[in-house]
């Protein structure tokens, strides 16, 4: 029986997941703080974690990134009432598998923590050291990027949106595909999560590299069809 670790302050709401976890047949265990939760997850395994952001001893989006950097490497879905693009962006920046704002359905939740116990964790093996377009390069192995021979600083994310483009030059990618490919859950379709990393993608390496298709994505045109490289902003 899979084990569920409910980090969340909130005692109604907590006492609502416990409740609908043991229905669904799961083992919760909740805690109010992440004092509480670095305890659980010494003492305990845990196959999912359900992770509020407003705690009142840590910013969740703390706990989270200091549990990465020991290599507690669960599936974590952030629940919180916070709800702008920032926050969201932070959660998956943070290591987070997965988001959810309040008021939330409990059902999408437990259709998400289904999801996220199906998926089994895989290791890379790339097909290549690196990748190239023209004067663009991704070394695979070290996640370093270079443009002109200038290394760009990118983040875990937007490296894998730049790998993502540069696996698939000149194909057009939808916004659906981008979210399945680097994300890799159905994320709200309402969400602009994916224009706004192609923006700090496009300011980092050039706007050039990534062409808007309206309605549908974007596509990474092939460096030789380019009118001039594109430098660094």
């Amino acid at each position: 029986m899979n084990r569920i670790l409910i980090v969340e302050d909130e005692t109604r709401i907590s006492s609502l997941l416990v409740k609908g976890f043991q229905a669904a047949s799961y083992r919760p265990f909740a805690v109010a703080s992440a004092h509480e939760a670095s305890i659980a997850l010494g003492a305990g395994d845990f196959d999912v974690i359900i992770l509020d952001i407003g705690l009142p001893d840590e910013n969740g989006l703390d706990f989270l990134s200091r549990i990465r950097l020991q290599g507690v490497d669960i599936p974590v879905i952030v629940l919180t009432a916070r709800t702008s693009i920032d926050d969201t962006v932070a959660s998956l920046e943070g290591g987070a598998d997965d988001y959810m704002a309040k008021p939330f359905r409990f059902e999408e939740l437990l259709a998400r923590v289904k999801l996220r116990l199906r998926a089994e964790p895989t290791v890379a093996i790339p097909d290549d050291t690196e990748l190239v377009n023209g004067p663009l390069r991704l070394e695979l192995l070290t996640r370093r990027v270079f443009l002109h021979g200038k290394e760009i600083d990118l983040s875990a994310r937007e490296f894998a949106l730049a790998e993502t483009f540069l696996r698939n030059v000149d194909l057009v990618l939808s916004r659906d595909q981008l979210l399945s490919l680097v994300w890799g859950f159905d994320f709200d379709p309402s969400s602009n999560v994916v224009d706004v990393y192609v923006r700090y993608v496009r300011n980092k390496i050039g706007h050039e590299w990534f062409v808007t298709v309206r309605g549908v994505g974007y596509r990474m045109p092939a460096a030789h069809t380019l009118s001039t490289f594109s430098s660094p902003v």
